[in-house]
């Protein structure tokens, strides 16, 4: 498929230079028509029958194998979520961490990775990169894990600055169990698990999926507790009540995903093209340079498909609406100040004028 033919199955991107797949990436003609089609199919068999549930549990099986080979994981480590907040939620619930335990992050994750370690009863020491250089950020992580550190968690690339974290690297040098969010790269930027132990899936960003639809990845599933138990994780309940998980990493499927959305996914991740990488990191650069020449930039160049920038007001929501009425999605960072371009292997050279010429 040429470049051409894979952006006309946007119907988005015929009114809009769509830069937001961040939040959430656009829709293709034949994700909503699986999705429509799946939809009707429910609704003439329904919702009932052992042939119904036969191919909802036929179409999750297709979805995993799909995105475990996307992430090049074994089908049995994936288990499907909603989003990457479920993925977290499951982890960080299921590591039993203690008050005395600590978790290391950084100052730059989204509220869905902080907001299950706030809730945890662990210390959570969070290292500052922000304001610091993406080749200082390693250190800067690793100085904050001490003696009592059980868990590093965090993103592989920050939501705010686009830099990219070195999570492998990480792994190697501290030997703990790391948790990264991945909502901002799979799909994005090519993906190695290597020894990571977990790994969360959001497919409605870049991926193009429907939302809400993600997944988990966990390397050992047998080593961490089923917290958040689901009528489809469960294998069997016990005469004594006992709750006995599915084998492997469906033991945290994380409840019912809606049948087209489900559909509506398979098509999405159908459809990805092969050079999807490059084009992207292509777009990325193009969009960082053009920005460069009348903006304060936050991220640097050979980063990830993230560009964000200081716009010339002192008001970034306003000059995110502004851009909407000029036909550019983009968004603005709370509690920032900056605004973020989101850079997708769909973006064309077209797209990156209309955004300079929207912010300026």
């Amino acid at each position: 498929m040429t470049y051409e033919e894979a952006r006309a199955q946007f119907p988005v991107l015929e009114r809009f230079a769509y830069l937001n797949a961040g939040t959430f990436g656009p829709l293709s003609r034949p994700t909503m028509a699986a999705m429509e089609e799946r939809d009707r199919f429910d609704h003439e068999h329904g919702r009932g029958g052992d042939a119904w549930f036969e191919s909802v549990r036929e179409l999750r099986s297709r979805v995993r194998e799909r995105i475990a080979s996307l992430v090049g994981a074994p089908v049995d480590r994936v288990a499907l979520t909603r989003s990457t907040s479920d993925g977290c939620n499951i982890v960080v619930s299921g590591f039993d961490l203690r008050p005395g335990d600590e978790v290391v992050t950084t100052d730059a994750e989204h509220p869905g990775l902080l907001g299950p370690l706030g809730a945890s009863p662990a210390h959570v020491r969070v290292a500052e990169v922000t304001t610091r250089p993406a080749a200082e950020a390693l250190d800067a992580i690793v100085e904050q894990v001490t003696p009592r550190t059980r868990l590093i968690a965090l993103s592989h690339v920050l939501w705010t600055t686009g830099h990219v974290i070195p999570v492998g690297d990480l792994k190697a040098q501290t030997g703990l169990p790391v948790l990264v969010d991945g909502a901002q790269s799979v799909g994005a930027i090519p993906v190695e698990l290597g020894e990571l132990d977990f790994y969360t899936v959001s497919c409605q960003k870049w991926l193009c999926g429907p939302d809400p639809t993600g997944a988990l990845y966990v390397r050992e599933p047998e080593a961490l507790r089923p917290a958040l138990p689901t009528y489809l994780s469960v294998q069997s309940i016990e005469p004594d009540g006992a709750f006995v998980p599915k084998p492997g990493a469906a033991r945290f499927d994380f409840g019912w995903l809606a049948t087209p959305a489900l559909a509506g996914l398979e098509a999405a991740l159908d459809g990805l093209p092969d050079w999807r990488y490059e084009r992207a990191a292509e777009m990325a650069a193009r969009c960082r340079a053009a920005l460069a020449e009348r903006f304060e930039l936050v991220t640097e160049a050979d980063q990830a498909t993230l560009v964000s920038f200081r716009p010339r007001g002192d008001d970034a929501a306003a000059d995110a609406a502004r851009a909407y009425e000029r036909g550019v999605i983009i968004r603005d960072l709370p509690r920032t100040g900056w605004l973020r371009a989101s850079c997708g292997w769909w973006t064309s050279e077209k797209d990156v004028e209309r955004l300079v010429a929207a912010v300026s």
